[in-house]
């Protein structure tokens, strides 16, 4: 059978149709591109699409009472991106930016390594004046365009080292966050590090289209593709910004730290390290000169002394020696110790008083021998089976007052101190030793060493009667009286009790003799005692192998019902009753009352000139 022979002729006609279909869609779609649709015109005649960061507002920090610690103010980045740098008068731009060609020269080099096609940082942070002189000139430099960024404020320039700092950010941080590209800026220290992440928002990206003039022209599709920055969460801290300026105030010409703590929160109520800088002199472009000349400072302003610095607590000591030897069933409110003044062995008195002499006495007189009694005793307590066993109790009840270990809170680089281990004293002696081998740990001595925020957390266990929070900056996140602070809560580290192994009945006994501190016949810190306030104290005067012992003092008050604990170091100024002592009693009043009362007082601690050592 034959088949009929298909004809495919006809289908010549289909595929011609087809191809000539697809050539009509094309010439459309090329009249809708360079006729109709604007957008693609407008980039064939521009040289490029310029994609701008938008720098979100950093969070703004505010005191306990809403007055305002840090803000932003703006300022502008020169950008550059090296490939469209051409064809440009060289002289007339460096004179515009007053600066030389070799200056211009290893800019551009810089940015040129970084890369040549995508926008860097050519001269950062421009203030606004200089911004509106080169701004209005700009265009005759393509490749060059600015970008707003902005810059930290300190209107009340206090609280340096508490606000902290902020700087460009280093390759290791942002190998560590891709949030950061070269050129930002990030946290480096105090509230501004710890806080990162909450203060510095959100970028945004600004798309625009520039012409062969390098003049912005429009908006990139009408700024459908932008995307806005988020403004970083403010901040209110703990902070009295009214208490901290007169701690500073009070400090000037001295060396040494304030440490004031809300007992019921663990709030830094004041945190004054001395000698101090101002914050703003660590902004803008001069930061990094301002820095190194601040870090090669003989009197090094740079060290938080409040945080960092240790010391021989000396009798401020004697409070947890005699609320652990009470603890231990050793001694009771009633024993008695003799005391022949200088001539007591092997601790001396400091002075001549009555004898014997019980707590409250001890305390009001700072006597040395009672409480090197009351520790021998302690260690040599039936309670325990020997010295050693006695000695962890000690260290266990001693270290649970904070001592000993760096805080875990937003204050950062806190360092721990120094509570001798039982182990170290194997070491030092061989496994033989006794209380009278380590008898200077009972004044506060020997290897005993502290920072002054421990000291004054050791001031609001007392006044609180056997519990402490972890001292902490942050007080609530959000604007002052804004539902915001409410929203977002602080680290529940921040708000934890800390419970303190010993009866609530030793520490009002010790509170007791505190208070006559004050208010005793004989009272270490008679002398500066605030009218209308009570206050619970114990001077201290901390041996120094350098120079002139230093003045220490810790208080609480009222000590009813304490709303400021607060530790004071006075470095190479002697006894605690002296400088120490005044410096905390005109802080408590200025916290409670507003103001002080007492001008000459504070006449007579601003007198303290470090010469006079």
């Amino acid at each position: 059978m034959i088949k009929n022979k298909i004809n495919y002729s006809s289908r010549k006609y289909v595929i011609g149709a087809i191809y000539i279909l697809v050539a009509i869609i094309l010439l459309v779609k090329l009249f809708i591109i360079q006729i109709v649709d604007d957008s693609y015109k407008h980039s064939y005649e521009s040289n490029t699409l310029r994609y701008i960061t938008q720098y979100p507002s950093r969070g703004k920090i505010y005191d306990r009472n809403g007055k305002l610690l840090v803000y932003n103010d703006a300022v502008y980045d020169l950008m550059v991106v090296p490939n469209q740098v051409k064809n440009i008068d060289t002289l007339s731009f460096c004179k515009l930016l007053n600066i030389n060609d070799s200056i211009f020269n290893s800019y551009m080099t810089k940015a040129k390594k970084y890369s040549r096609i995508t926008p860097s940082i050519f001269i950062s942070q421009i203030t606004k004046e200089e911004y509106g002189r080169i701004a209005e000139m700009l265009y005759r430099y393509p490749g060059f365009y600015f970008q707003t960024r902005s810059i930290r404020q300190y209107p009340m320039t206090i609280a340096a080292h508490t606000l902290g700092s902020i700087g460009e950010v280093t390759k290791p941080e942002m190998s560590r966050d891709r949030y950061y590209q070269l050129g930002d800026y990030i946290g480096k220290s105090g509230i501004e590090k710890y806080y990162e992440n909450e203060l510095r928002g959100t970028k945004g990206v600004k798309i625009t289209v520039v012409d062969v003039h390098n003049r912005e022209k429009e908006r990139y599709m009408n700024g459908e593709c932008d995307t806005l920055p988020q403004a970083g969460t403010d901040i209110i801290l703990g902070i009295d910004a009214d208490l901290q300026a007169y701690g500073e105030y009070l400090m000037n010409g001295k060396t040494g730290s304030i440490v004031a703590i809300e007992p019921t929160t663990g709030q830094i109520l004041a945190m004054v390290t001395s000698p101090t800088y101002d914050p703003n002199e660590l902004v803008g472009r001069k930061r990094g000169i301002r820095y190194n000349e601040l870090l090669n400072n003989p009197d090094k302003p740079l060290i938080n002394r409040a945080i960092s610095g240790v010391y021989p607590p000396g009798s401020t000591f004697k409070m947890i020696n005699g609320l652990v030897s009470l603890e231990s069933g050793a001694i009771t409110v009633n024993t008695a110790y003799p005391c022949s003044g200088p001539n007591s062995e092997p601790i001396k008195c400091t002075h001549y008083h009555h004898s014997p002499v019980r707590l409250y006495d001890a305390i009001e007189n700072s006597c040395n021998p009672y409480f090197w009694l009351a520790f021998q005793d302690m260690m040599n307590s039936k309670r325990f089976g020997n010295q050693k066993e006695a000695y962890m109790f000690w260290y266990n009840n001693v270290t649970s007052f904070g001592l000993g270990r760096a805080f875990k809170s937003d204050i950062p680089f806190t360092v721990p101190g120094n509570i001798p281990k039982k182990e170290f004293y194997d070491r030092m002696y061989n496994g033989v030793w006794n209380a009278l081998t380590v008898r200077s740990l009972s004044i506060g001595q020997g290897e005993i060493l502290v920072t002054p925020l421990q000291l004054a957390n050791v001031a609001a266990a007392i006044g609180n009667e056997g519990y402490y929070y972890e001292p902490h900056y942050i007080k609530s996140f959000g604007t002052p009286h804004d539902s915001l602070s409410q929203q977002i809560p602080i680290d529940s580290s921040f708000i934890t009790k800390h419970i303190i192994n010993i009866k609530q009945k030793h520490f009002k006994d010790v509170k007791k003799g505190m208070q006559s501190v004050f208010e005793g016949e004989h009272g270490t810190a008679r002398m500066s005692k605030i009218p209308g306030i009570t206050v619970g104290g114990k001077t201290g005067t901390a041996e120094n192998p350098h120079g002139l012992d230093h003045s220490i003092f810790m208080a609480f008050a009222p000590v009813e019902n304490p709303q400021i604990a607060i530790a004071v170091v006075v470095e190479n100024a002697g006894f605690g009753s002296t400088w120490a002592a005044p410096i905390a009693s005109l802080m408590i009043e200025k916290y409670i009352k507003g103001a002080s009362t007492r001008p000459y007082l504070e006449q007579r601690v601003l007198t303290f000139n470090k010469s006079e050592e």
